[in-house]
């Protein structure tokens, strides 16, 4: 059964935590739908609440926040014009306080008995979230049974993260309007743990763990600690250190690269992280396991965090979550981390029709143009664009026993001899290794195996501590003269002896 809406506050904020803001009592009636006002009064009597939002202050797992709450007794949670109002205000006040929103939905959609005074309320809410994203607080929403219509497709769906309670009935549409539409129950949709496979939310949980969920998150998100740390000097050749011993030759690079031995990005990037919350989906459809990503802290840094799992291929959907992702961190004003391993793209029919090449295109752009600081960092094998999107940074750092191409040398000998023995000639021409990489102006930094948390600690630390000072539009357009820039030393770049 449905919390109340006062119950569903008491159970996400911390005890005695909540204050209520202001309360509007209408009612307001802009259709002069018959009985409405009557029926307001009625909800009122019977829930308790005054409107089907419940907003104001409070304390999850310690932070400072401002709440919003829907009460599904008040006339199915709808949104009305009271109800927009109360979160719109909500957002304003996290905006002028500077502390984050969390909000919890149990909704209909909009309230038909105000007509379009209530769907404009959508437009209305999206308008005062994107304040709270000017402001860099963090947005975080818990679906709860049910929530559907106006307000998943407004503010819901606008969410940094997006955690959905077991159970719940989550769709753009009710259940009774699919059915009437296609003629058949619905199947294979509207929960919340379709929801999750779909890429639509980034956790399912049980109602009673909600709370606990949202204090990690808030824990992860908090302000950076500033705790006075010094620069750490670079491991690696590109600035000063420790000369990186490469490996043999570029077939022997590629033998390292692929080691089942070598450590992957996902584990690298969990033992490198203080605390992390993953996030799932593209909000498109999909959830590719091939791209990590997660919400991290890192030395006392809040960061975006991003690896490839060289287990799988990455499809559209893993540059699409990438691109998301880097839209979270624009708006949270967080450092990106990624971390490069995979031999490409996935090149199948499915792909292709998914519109791979326009969702690397896409992600191209968002890593062009973000105004926070961008490290990339190549721990094992690099191919083509489909890993190129992903390391388009401020910073491209490569450990000495990793590669990248244009190409894997095994497709390249196929394509040109139609010789797949022949791959460790075509390694040695393409020249991949950290050191030719360095060599032709693509890396900034190679640092010495072997490949270990704290070996990434120090180089990511130097590098974040290196770009602080810079302002977001001096990291956007240096990025993209740095880009523009590539290649040219190849020009005149000859390979040592």
């Amino acid at each position: 059964m449905e919390q109340r809406g006062a119950t569903a506050v008491e159970r996400l904020v911390d005890e005695g935590s909540f204050e209520p803001a202001g309360r509007h009592h209408g009612p307001v009636d802009p259709l002069k739908w018959p009985g409405y006002r009557d029926a307001v009064e009625r909800a009122r009597l019977a829930s308790g609440a005054t409107e089907a939002v419940i907003a104001g202050s409070a304390t999850i797992g310690g932070h400072e926040v401002e709440v919003a709450m829907f009460d599904f007794s008040f006339f199915a949670g709808s949104m009305g014009i009271v109800a927009g109002e109360q979160l719109a205000l909500a957002l304003k006040r996290a905006a002028a306080r500077r502390k984050p929103v969390v909000v919890r939905t149990a909704t209909g959609g909009a309230r038909m008995q105000e007509g379009m005074a209530a769907l404009v309320q959508m437009p209305k809410v999206v308008g005062a979230r994107l304040a709270l994203a000017q402001a860099h607080l963090p947005f975080i929403v818990v679906l709860g049974h049910p929530t559907t219509g106006g307000v998943l497709a407004s503010l819901a769906a606008t969410a940094d993260v997006t955690i959905a309670e077991q159970g719940a009935t989550i769709g753009f549409a009710g259940p009774r309007v699919v059915e009437r539409f296609t003629g058949r129950p619905v199947a294979g949709s509207h929960t919340a743990e379709t929801a999750l496979a779909a890429g639509l939310v980034d956790a399912v949980v049980p109602p009673e763990r909600a709370a606990r969920t949202v204090a990690h998150l808030l824990d992860v998100l908090a302000p950076d600690a500033g705790d006075g740390r010094a620069p750490v000097e670079p491991l690696g050749k590109g600035g000063h250190g420790q000369e990186a011993e490469p490996p043999a030759d570029a077939w022997a690079a590629y033998q390292s690269s692929r080691s089942a031995e070598r450590p992957k990005g996902p584990d690298l990037l969990r033992d490198a992280l203080d605390a992390h919350a993953v996030l799932q989906g593209d909000r498109a459809g999909r959830e590719d396991p091939s791209l990590v990503v997660a919400l991290g802290r890192f030395q006392g840094r809040r960061i975006m965090a991003m690896a490839f799992d060289r287990t799988f291929s990455p499809g559209p959907s893993a540059y699409r979550k990438a691109q998301r992702c880097v839209a979270i961190a624009v708006r949270l004003d967080l450092p990106v981390v990624t971390l490069i391993d995979t031999p490409g793209a996935n090149p199948s029919e499915a792909s292709e029709n998914g519109g791979i090449a326009w969702a690397i295109a896409e992600l191209f752009t968002s890593m062009l143009t973000a105004p926070v600081p961008i490290i990339s960092v190549v721990t094992g094998e690099g191919g083509s664009g489909g890993a190129l999107a992903l390391a388009t940074a401020d910073v491209l750092v490569v450990y000495a026993g990793a590669v990248f191409s244009v190409i894997g040398p095994d497709m390249a000998a196929e394509i040109l001899w139609r010789d797949p023995t022949r791959a460790p000639e075509a390694a040695e021409l393409l020249r991949p290794t950290a050191q030719d990489l360095h060599r032709l102006g693509i890396a900034d930094e190679v640092v010495p195996e072997p490949l270990e948390p704290d070996s990434l600690k120090n180089v990511v630390a130097y590098h974040l501590d290196r770009l602080a000072n810079m302002s977001g539009n001096e990291l956007a357009q240096a990025r993209r003269q740095r880009w523009r820039d590539r290649g040219k030393q190849a020009e005149t770049s000859t390979p040592e002896a």
